[in-house]
Protein backbone atom coordinates (compact mmCIF):
# COMPACT_ATOMS: atom_id res chain seq x y z
CA UNK A 1 0.00 0.00 0.00
CA UNK A 2 1.35 3.44 -0.95
CA UNK A 3 2.33 5.85 1.81
CA UNK A 4 0.87 8.74 -0.20
CA UNK A 5 -2.69 9.81 0.51
CA UNK A 6 -3.78 10.80 -3.00
CA UNK A 7 -7.10 12.08 -1.69
CA UNK A 8 -5.27 14.82 0.23
CA UNK A 9 -3.23 15.68 -2.86
CA UNK A 10 -6.34 15.94 -5.04
CA UNK A 11 -8.11 18.01 -2.40
CA UNK A 12 -5.22 20.51 -2.34
CA UNK A 13 -5.28 20.65 -6.16
CA UNK A 14 -9.02 21.31 -5.96
CA UNK A 15 -8.34 24.24 -3.63
CA UNK A 16 -5.72 25.62 -6.05
CA UNK A 17 -8.22 25.40 -8.92
CA UNK A 18 -10.81 27.29 -6.87
CA UNK A 19 -8.26 30.02 -6.08
CA UNK A 20 -7.27 30.16 -9.75
CA UNK A 21 -10.91 30.42 -10.84
CA UNK A 22 -11.54 33.23 -8.36
CA UNK A 23 -8.58 35.19 -9.74
CA UNK A 24 -10.21 35.22 -13.20
CA UNK A 25 -13.09 37.23 -11.77
CA UNK A 26 -10.69 40.05 -10.83
CA UNK A 27 -10.26 40.78 -14.55
CA UNK A 28 -13.98 41.35 -15.16
CA UNK A 29 -14.08 44.90 -13.68
CA UNK A 30 -11.15 45.83 -15.94
CA UNK A 31 -13.00 44.44 -18.97
CA UNK A 32 -16.11 46.42 -18.02
CA UNK A 33 -14.19 49.68 -17.51
CA UNK A 34 -12.61 49.40 -20.96
CA UNK A 35 -15.76 48.02 -22.63
CA UNK A 36 -14.15 44.68 -23.46
CA UNK A 37 -15.72 41.19 -23.52
CA UNK A 38 -16.08 39.52 -20.11
CA UNK A 39 -16.88 36.11 -21.60
CA UNK A 40 -13.25 34.87 -21.69
CA UNK A 41 -12.98 35.29 -17.92
CA UNK A 42 -16.43 33.92 -17.14
CA UNK A 43 -15.76 30.84 -19.26
CA UNK A 44 -12.34 30.44 -17.64
CA UNK A 45 -13.98 30.73 -14.20
CA UNK A 46 -16.49 27.97 -14.95
CA UNK A 47 -13.86 25.72 -16.55
CA UNK A 48 -11.57 25.92 -13.50
CA UNK A 49 -14.18 26.23 -10.73
CA UNK A 50 -16.21 23.14 -11.68
CA UNK A 51 -13.46 20.49 -11.32
CA UNK A 52 -11.94 22.44 -8.43
CA UNK A 53 -15.22 22.42 -6.49
CA UNK A 54 -15.77 18.73 -7.18
CA UNK A 55 -12.29 17.77 -6.02
CA UNK A 56 -12.37 19.94 -2.92
CA UNK A 57 -15.86 19.23 -1.62
CA UNK A 58 -16.51 15.65 -2.74
CA UNK A 59 -13.25 14.12 -1.52
CA UNK A 60 -13.72 13.05 2.08
CA UNK A 61 -10.11 13.47 3.15
CA UNK A 62 -9.71 16.34 5.60
CA UNK A 63 -6.99 18.93 5.20
CA UNK A 64 -6.77 19.02 8.98
CA UNK A 65 -5.10 15.63 8.83
CA UNK A 66 -1.32 15.58 8.83
CA UNK A 67 0.02 15.87 5.30
CA UNK A 68 3.24 13.90 4.84
CA UNK A 69 6.36 15.34 3.23
CA UNK A 70 5.82 13.13 0.17
CA UNK A 71 2.28 14.43 -0.24
CA UNK A 72 3.63 17.95 0.17
CA UNK A 73 6.23 17.57 -2.57
CA UNK A 74 3.68 15.99 -4.91
CA UNK A 75 1.05 18.63 -4.12
CA UNK A 76 3.44 21.52 -4.76
CA UNK A 77 4.69 20.14 -8.09
CA UNK A 78 1.25 19.12 -9.40
CA UNK A 79 -0.29 22.26 -7.94
CA UNK A 80 2.00 24.52 -9.93
CA UNK A 81 1.33 22.54 -13.10
CA UNK A 82 -2.42 22.84 -12.52
CA UNK A 83 -2.04 26.57 -11.82
CA UNK A 84 -0.06 27.07 -15.04
CA UNK A 85 -2.52 25.14 -17.22
CA UNK A 86 -5.57 26.83 -15.68
CA UNK A 87 -3.85 30.18 -16.25
CA UNK A 88 -3.91 29.57 -20.00
CA UNK A 89 -7.73 29.68 -20.06
CA UNK A 90 -8.18 33.49 -20.42
CA UNK A 91 -5.62 33.50 -23.25
CA UNK A 92 -7.37 30.58 -24.96
CA UNK A 93 -10.92 31.92 -24.61
CA UNK A 94 -9.93 35.45 -25.66
CA UNK A 95 -8.09 34.09 -28.70
CA UNK A 96 -5.33 36.68 -28.21
CA UNK A 97 -2.51 34.10 -28.21
CA UNK A 98 -2.32 31.47 -30.92
CA UNK A 99 -0.80 28.01 -30.52
CA UNK A 100 -0.84 25.60 -27.58
CA UNK A 101 2.90 25.94 -26.90
CA UNK A 102 2.74 29.74 -26.97
CA UNK A 103 -0.20 29.86 -24.58
CA UNK A 104 1.53 27.53 -22.12
CA UNK A 105 4.82 29.44 -22.40
CA UNK A 106 3.16 32.78 -21.58
CA UNK A 107 1.26 31.30 -18.63
CA UNK A 108 4.35 29.55 -17.24
CA UNK A 109 6.38 32.72 -17.66
CA UNK A 110 3.73 34.69 -15.79
CA UNK A 111 3.20 32.42 -12.80
CA UNK A 112 6.90 31.65 -12.37
CA UNK A 113 7.54 35.44 -12.44
CA UNK A 114 9.95 35.04 -15.35
CA UNK A 115 8.67 37.70 -17.74
CA UNK A 116 9.84 36.05 -20.97
CA UNK A 117 7.17 36.54 -23.62
CA UNK A 118 6.19 35.21 -27.03
CA UNK A 119 4.08 38.31 -27.75
CA UNK A 120 5.49 40.51 -30.48
CA UNK A 121 3.22 43.48 -29.73
CA UNK A 122 1.71 43.65 -26.25
CA UNK A 123 0.22 47.10 -26.80
CA UNK A 124 -2.51 45.78 -29.13
CA UNK A 125 -3.85 43.36 -26.52
CA UNK A 126 -7.10 44.18 -24.68
CA UNK A 127 -6.51 45.85 -21.31
CA UNK A 128 -8.25 43.00 -19.50
CA UNK A 129 -5.89 40.43 -21.05
CA UNK A 130 -2.87 42.62 -20.23
CA UNK A 131 -4.16 42.89 -16.68
CA UNK A 132 -4.49 39.10 -16.41
CA UNK A 133 -0.99 38.70 -17.81
CA UNK A 134 0.43 40.99 -15.10
CA UNK A 135 -1.79 39.46 -12.43
CA UNK A 136 -0.23 36.04 -13.05
CA UNK A 137 3.07 37.58 -11.89
CA UNK A 138 1.55 38.89 -8.69
CA UNK A 139 -0.27 35.64 -7.98
CA UNK A 140 2.91 33.66 -8.68
CA UNK A 141 4.91 35.85 -6.32
CA UNK A 142 2.31 35.90 -3.60
CA UNK A 143 1.73 32.18 -4.20
CA UNK A 144 5.22 31.36 -3.02
CA UNK A 145 4.73 33.44 0.13
CA UNK A 146 1.22 32.20 0.90
CA UNK A 147 2.09 28.58 0.16
CA UNK A 148 5.29 28.58 2.18
CA UNK A 149 4.25 30.70 5.13
CA UNK A 150 0.48 30.29 5.52
CA UNK A 151 -1.13 27.37 3.65
CA UNK A 152 1.40 24.56 4.02
CA UNK A 153 2.20 25.17 7.70
CA UNK A 154 -1.55 25.11 8.41
CA UNK A 155 -1.58 21.69 6.72
CA UNK A 156 1.22 20.68 9.08
CA UNK A 157 3.72 20.65 6.21
CA UNK A 158 6.96 22.57 6.51
CA UNK A 159 6.96 24.91 3.55
CA UNK A 160 10.62 25.61 4.17
CA UNK A 161 11.41 21.94 3.67
CA UNK A 162 9.28 21.77 0.53
CA UNK A 163 10.92 24.52 -1.43
CA UNK A 164 14.49 23.88 -0.45
CA UNK A 165 16.42 21.20 1.36
CA UNK A 166 18.52 24.01 2.75
CA UNK A 167 15.84 25.11 5.23
CA UNK A 168 18.45 26.08 7.80
CA UNK A 169 19.48 28.93 5.49
CA UNK A 170 16.20 30.63 6.18
CA UNK A 171 15.42 32.53 9.35
CA UNK A 172 12.86 30.69 11.44
CA UNK A 173 9.86 32.79 12.40
CA UNK A 174 7.73 29.83 13.49
CA UNK A 175 5.34 30.06 10.52
CA UNK A 176 2.78 27.76 12.16
CA UNK A 177 1.33 30.94 13.64
CA UNK A 178 -1.04 32.19 10.96
CA UNK A 179 -0.91 35.73 12.34
CA UNK A 180 2.79 35.93 11.47
CA UNK A 181 2.11 34.57 8.00
CA UNK A 182 -0.53 37.21 7.39
CA UNK A 183 1.82 39.95 8.55
CA UNK A 184 4.29 38.89 5.88
CA UNK A 185 1.42 38.84 3.39
CA UNK A 186 0.47 42.40 4.36
CA UNK A 187 4.09 43.50 3.82
CA UNK A 188 3.83 42.16 0.24
CA UNK A 189 0.56 44.03 -0.22
CA UNK A 190 2.07 47.15 1.34
CA UNK A 191 4.99 47.19 -1.09
CA UNK A 192 2.56 46.76 -3.99
CA UNK A 193 0.27 49.59 -2.89
CA UNK A 194 3.18 51.92 -2.15
CA UNK A 195 4.60 51.45 -5.65
CA UNK A 196 1.21 51.89 -7.30
CA UNK A 197 0.76 55.24 -5.53
CA UNK A 198 4.27 56.47 -6.35
CA UNK A 199 4.08 55.42 -10.02
CA UNK A 200 0.66 56.96 -10.40
CA UNK A 201 2.06 60.21 -8.97
CA UNK A 202 4.27 60.35 -12.05
CA UNK A 203 3.14 60.08 -15.66
CA UNK A 204 1.78 56.52 -15.45
CA UNK A 205 -1.99 56.10 -15.44
CA UNK A 206 -3.58 53.88 -12.81
CA UNK A 207 -3.75 50.83 -15.10
CA UNK A 208 -0.05 50.94 -16.02
CA UNK A 209 0.89 51.70 -12.41
CA UNK A 210 -0.93 48.59 -11.18
CA UNK A 211 0.47 46.31 -13.89
CA UNK A 212 4.06 47.47 -13.41
CA UNK A 213 3.75 47.26 -9.63
CA UNK A 214 2.55 43.66 -9.97
CA UNK A 215 5.57 42.93 -12.14
CA UNK A 216 8.03 44.71 -9.84
CA UNK A 217 7.02 43.42 -6.40
CA UNK A 218 6.69 39.87 -7.76
CA UNK A 219 10.04 40.35 -9.59
CA UNK A 220 8.23 39.37 -12.78
CA UNK A 221 8.88 41.85 -15.58
CA UNK A 222 5.81 41.84 -17.84
CA UNK A 223 5.24 45.38 -19.09
CA UNK A 224 2.28 46.95 -20.84
CA UNK A 225 4.66 48.57 -23.34
CA UNK A 226 6.76 46.91 -26.04
CA UNK A 227 9.90 48.77 -24.98
CA UNK A 228 9.33 48.13 -21.27
CA UNK A 229 10.45 50.95 -18.92
CA UNK A 230 12.22 52.77 -21.76
CA UNK A 231 8.78 54.16 -22.57
CA UNK A 232 8.54 55.98 -19.24
CA UNK A 233 10.23 58.92 -17.55
CA UNK A 234 13.35 58.96 -15.42
CA UNK A 235 11.13 59.34 -12.35
CA UNK A 236 9.23 56.11 -13.08
CA UNK A 237 12.46 54.26 -13.80
CA UNK A 238 13.91 55.30 -10.43
CA UNK A 239 10.72 54.23 -8.60
CA UNK A 240 10.81 50.81 -10.29
CA UNK A 241 14.57 50.54 -9.61
CA UNK A 242 14.03 51.14 -5.88
CA UNK A 243 11.16 48.66 -5.61
CA UNK A 244 13.02 46.00 -7.60
CA UNK A 245 15.83 46.29 -5.07
CA UNK A 246 13.38 46.11 -2.16
CA UNK A 247 11.63 43.09 -3.69
CA UNK A 248 14.93 41.21 -3.88
CA UNK A 249 15.17 41.34 -0.07
CA UNK A 250 13.72 38.47 1.97
CA UNK A 251 10.20 39.01 3.27
CA UNK A 252 11.49 37.79 6.62
CA UNK A 253 13.75 40.87 6.86
CA UNK A 254 10.69 43.08 6.53
CA UNK A 255 8.95 41.02 9.19
CA UNK A 256 11.85 41.65 11.59
CA UNK A 257 11.80 45.37 10.72
CA UNK A 258 8.08 45.57 11.47
CA UNK A 259 8.73 43.80 14.78
CA UNK A 260 11.61 46.26 15.48
CA UNK A 261 13.95 43.28 15.79
CA UNK A 262 16.93 45.14 14.34
CA UNK A 263 19.40 42.66 15.85
CA UNK A 264 18.13 39.92 13.52
CA UNK A 265 18.39 42.28 10.55
CA UNK A 266 21.95 43.25 11.49
CA UNK A 267 22.96 39.59 11.86
CA UNK A 268 21.55 38.57 8.47
CA UNK A 269 24.65 38.00 6.36
CA UNK A 270 22.68 37.37 3.18
CA UNK A 271 21.13 40.86 3.33
CA UNK A 272 24.50 42.60 3.53
CA UNK A 273 25.98 40.31 0.89
CA UNK A 274 23.03 41.14 -1.40
CA UNK A 275 23.52 44.88 -0.84
CA UNK A 276 27.28 44.51 -1.40
CA UNK A 277 26.82 42.64 -4.69
CA UNK A 278 24.28 45.19 -5.97
CA UNK A 279 26.44 48.20 -5.06
CA UNK A 280 29.65 46.66 -6.44
CA UNK A 281 28.26 45.37 -9.75
CA UNK A 282 26.09 48.47 -10.20
CA UNK A 283 29.16 50.66 -9.78
CA UNK A 284 31.12 48.54 -12.26
CA UNK A 285 28.31 48.77 -14.85
CA UNK A 286 28.05 52.54 -14.32
CA UNK A 287 31.81 52.96 -14.73
CA UNK A 288 31.88 50.91 -17.94
CA UNK A 289 29.04 52.97 -19.45
CA UNK A 290 30.61 56.23 -18.32
CA UNK A 291 34.04 55.41 -19.78
CA UNK A 292 32.86 53.77 -23.01
CA UNK A 293 29.94 55.96 -24.09
CA UNK A 294 28.87 59.58 -24.23
CA UNK A 295 26.26 59.10 -21.47
CA UNK A 296 26.11 61.59 -18.62
CA UNK A 297 26.91 60.44 -15.08
CA UNK A 298 23.19 60.36 -14.17
CA UNK A 299 22.22 58.37 -17.27
CA UNK A 300 25.08 55.90 -16.79
CA UNK A 301 24.22 55.52 -13.09
CA UNK A 302 20.50 55.01 -13.77
CA UNK A 303 20.94 52.58 -16.65
CA UNK A 304 23.77 50.68 -14.97
CA UNK A 305 22.07 50.20 -11.63
CA UNK A 306 18.62 49.64 -13.17
CA UNK A 307 19.78 46.74 -15.36
CA UNK A 308 22.03 45.24 -12.69
CA UNK A 309 19.24 45.26 -10.10
CA UNK A 310 16.73 44.02 -12.70
CA UNK A 311 18.95 41.02 -13.51
CA UNK A 312 20.05 40.22 -9.93
CA UNK A 313 16.48 40.32 -8.60
CA UNK A 314 15.32 38.36 -11.68
CA UNK A 315 12.72 41.02 -12.51
CA UNK A 316 13.63 41.58 -16.14
CA UNK A 317 12.41 45.13 -16.75
CA UNK A 318 14.56 47.12 -19.17
CA UNK A 319 15.33 50.84 -19.12
CA UNK A 320 17.76 50.50 -22.04
CA UNK A 321 18.64 48.07 -24.80
CA UNK A 322 21.72 46.65 -23.12
CA UNK A 323 22.67 44.70 -26.26
CA UNK A 324 24.24 47.99 -27.42
CA UNK A 325 26.32 48.24 -24.28
CA UNK A 326 30.09 47.55 -24.33
CA UNK A 327 30.94 43.82 -24.42
CA UNK A 328 32.33 43.89 -20.87
CA UNK A 329 29.03 45.25 -19.52
CA UNK A 330 27.02 42.64 -21.43
CA UNK A 331 29.28 39.89 -20.04
CA UNK A 332 28.69 41.28 -16.53
CA UNK A 333 24.92 41.06 -17.01
CA UNK A 334 25.21 37.48 -18.30
CA UNK A 335 27.19 36.44 -15.20
CA UNK A 336 24.60 38.14 -12.98
CA UNK A 337 21.90 35.92 -14.49
CA UNK A 338 23.21 33.23 -12.13
CA UNK A 339 23.05 35.46 -9.05
CA UNK A 340 19.47 35.63 -7.81
CA UNK A 341 18.06 37.72 -4.96
CA UNK A 342 17.67 36.82 -1.32
CA UNK A 343 16.25 33.55 -0.01
CA UNK A 344 12.65 34.16 1.03
CA UNK A 345 12.06 36.82 -1.64
CA UNK A 346 10.06 36.37 -4.85
CA UNK A 347 13.23 36.43 -6.97
CA UNK A 348 14.68 33.33 -8.58
CA UNK A 349 18.18 32.19 -9.45
CA UNK A 350 20.71 30.41 -7.28
CA UNK A 351 20.14 32.97 -4.48
CA UNK A 352 22.62 35.05 -2.51
CA UNK A 353 22.78 32.73 0.51
CA UNK A 354 23.99 29.81 -1.60
CA UNK A 355 26.67 31.95 -3.23
CA UNK A 356 27.75 33.05 0.23
CA UNK A 357 27.99 29.44 1.40
CA UNK A 358 30.04 28.52 -1.69
CA UNK A 359 32.47 31.38 -0.98
CA UNK A 360 32.78 30.29 2.65
CA UNK A 361 33.58 26.75 1.46
CA UNK A 362 36.27 28.10 -0.87
CA UNK A 363 37.73 30.13 2.00
CA UNK A 364 37.81 27.00 4.16
CA UNK A 365 39.70 25.11 1.45
CA UNK A 366 42.51 27.70 1.57
CA UNK A 367 42.51 27.64 5.37
CA UNK A 368 42.90 23.85 5.27
CA UNK A 369 45.77 24.13 2.78
CA UNK A 370 47.67 26.43 5.14
CA UNK A 371 46.57 24.73 8.35
CA UNK A 372 45.79 21.04 7.57
CA UNK A 373 44.96 20.13 11.17
CA UNK A 374 42.56 23.00 11.73
CA UNK A 375 38.86 22.31 12.33
CA UNK A 376 36.67 24.63 10.28
CA UNK A 377 32.94 25.31 10.32
CA UNK A 378 30.63 26.96 7.83
CA UNK A 379 28.50 29.55 9.58
CA UNK A 380 25.59 31.65 8.35
CA UNK A 381 24.04 34.39 10.48
CA UNK A 382 26.14 33.17 13.40
CA UNK A 383 24.82 29.60 13.20
CA UNK A 384 26.83 26.59 12.06
CA UNK A 385 25.60 24.90 8.90
CA UNK A 386 25.27 21.12 9.27
CA UNK A 387 27.56 19.10 7.00
CA UNK A 388 24.65 17.42 5.17
CA UNK A 389 23.05 20.83 4.60
CA UNK A 390 26.32 22.23 3.31
CA UNK A 391 26.67 19.31 0.90
CA UNK A 392 23.09 19.72 -0.34
CA UNK A 393 23.71 23.44 -0.98
CA UNK A 394 26.83 22.69 -3.02
CA UNK A 395 24.94 19.89 -4.80
CA UNK A 396 22.15 22.31 -5.70
CA UNK A 397 24.63 24.75 -7.28
CA UNK A 398 26.29 21.94 -9.26
CA UNK A 399 22.89 20.57 -10.38
CA UNK A 400 21.77 24.09 -11.36
CA UNK A 401 24.86 24.59 -13.54
CA UNK A 402 24.50 21.08 -15.01
CA UNK A 403 20.90 21.79 -16.04
CA UNK A 404 22.02 25.10 -17.54
CA UNK A 405 24.61 23.30 -19.71
CA UNK A 406 22.19 20.50 -20.65
CA UNK A 407 19.40 22.96 -21.50
CA UNK A 408 21.78 25.06 -23.60
CA UNK A 409 22.91 22.00 -25.57
CA UNK A 410 19.31 20.94 -26.28
CA UNK A 411 18.30 24.43 -27.44
CA UNK A 412 21.43 24.76 -29.62
CA UNK A 413 20.71 21.39 -31.24
CA UNK A 414 17.24 22.73 -31.96
CA UNK A 415 18.77 25.29 -34.32
CA UNK A 416 19.25 28.28 -32.01
CA UNK A 417 22.57 30.17 -31.97
CA UNK A 418 24.76 29.60 -28.86
CA UNK A 419 24.46 33.14 -27.44
CA UNK A 420 20.68 33.14 -27.68
CA UNK A 421 20.45 29.55 -26.43
CA UNK A 422 22.68 29.99 -23.38
CA UNK A 423 21.11 33.28 -22.31
CA UNK A 424 17.59 31.91 -22.90
CA UNK A 425 18.28 28.96 -20.62
CA UNK A 426 19.99 31.13 -17.99
CA UNK A 427 17.24 33.73 -17.97
CA UNK A 428 14.40 31.18 -17.85
CA UNK A 429 15.97 29.07 -15.11
CA UNK A 430 16.49 32.17 -12.98
CA UNK A 431 13.10 33.67 -13.85
CA UNK A 432 14.56 36.86 -15.34
CA UNK A 433 12.93 37.32 -18.77
CA UNK A 434 15.06 39.02 -21.42
CA UNK A 435 18.31 37.46 -22.51
CA UNK A 436 21.00 38.14 -25.10
CA UNK A 437 21.19 37.54 -28.84
CA UNK A 438 17.77 37.37 -30.49
CA UNK A 439 15.91 37.32 -27.14
CA UNK A 440 17.24 40.67 -25.92
CA UNK A 441 15.25 43.27 -23.95
CA UNK A 442 13.64 44.73 -27.08
CA UNK A 443 12.92 41.29 -28.58
CA UNK A 444 10.85 38.26 -27.55
CA UNK A 445 10.80 34.46 -27.63
CA UNK A 446 8.18 34.09 -30.40
CA UNK A 447 10.68 33.05 -33.09
CA UNK A 448 12.15 30.13 -31.13
CA UNK A 449 11.18 26.58 -32.21
CA UNK A 450 8.35 24.97 -30.23
CA UNK A 451 10.68 22.36 -28.74
CA UNK A 452 12.90 25.13 -27.37
CA UNK A 453 9.87 26.86 -25.86
CA UNK A 454 8.80 23.60 -24.19
CA UNK A 455 12.30 23.07 -22.76
CA UNK A 456 12.42 26.67 -21.52
CA UNK A 457 8.95 26.32 -19.97
CA UNK A 458 10.10 23.24 -18.04
CA UNK A 459 13.23 25.08 -16.91
CA UNK A 460 11.10 27.99 -15.67
CA UNK A 461 9.08 25.61 -13.47
CA UNK A 462 12.20 23.78 -12.29
CA UNK A 463 13.84 27.07 -11.39
CA UNK A 464 10.78 28.41 -9.59
CA UNK A 465 10.45 25.27 -7.46
CA UNK A 466 14.22 25.20 -6.88
CA UNK A 467 14.82 21.96 -8.83
CA UNK A 468 14.97 19.57 -5.87
CA UNK A 469 11.22 19.75 -5.23
CA UNK A 470 10.44 18.48 -8.73
CA UNK A 471 13.30 15.99 -8.99
CA UNK A 472 12.35 14.36 -5.69
CA UNK A 473 9.11 12.93 -7.05
CA UNK A 474 11.02 11.15 -9.85
CA UNK A 475 13.22 9.19 -7.46
CA UNK A 476 12.62 5.50 -6.73
CA UNK A 477 12.59 6.06 -2.97
CA UNK A 478 9.77 8.59 -3.28
CA UNK A 479 7.35 5.95 -4.57
CA UNK A 480 8.74 3.16 -2.42
CA UNK A 481 5.96 1.42 -0.47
Amino acid sequence: MSTINFQSVLKIIGLILIISATSFLLCIPVALVYSEPVSPFLLAFVTAALPGTLLYFLIRSSLQEKVTTKEGYLSVTLGWLVLVFSGTLPFVYSGEIKGVVNVIFESVSGYTTTGASILTNVEILPKSVLFWRSLTHWIGGIGIIVLVIIVLPSLRVSGYQLFSLESSMKEKIHPKTKAIGFRVLFIYLGLTLAEIILLNAGEMNMFDSICHSFGTVATGGFSTKNISLMYYSTYSQYIVLIFMFLSGISQIIYYFLVKFNFKKVKQNEELWFYIGVVVTTGTIATSILLLNSDKSLEAAFREGFFQVISIITCTGFASADFLFWPVTAILLLFLLMFAGGSTGSTSGGIKMARHLIVLKNIKNVFVKLNHPKSITFIKLNGNSIAENTNISILSFVVLYLFLFILGTIIVVFNGVDPVTASSSVATCMAGIGPGLGTVGPMSNFAHLPDLSKIVLSLLMILGRLEIITVFTIFTRTFWKI
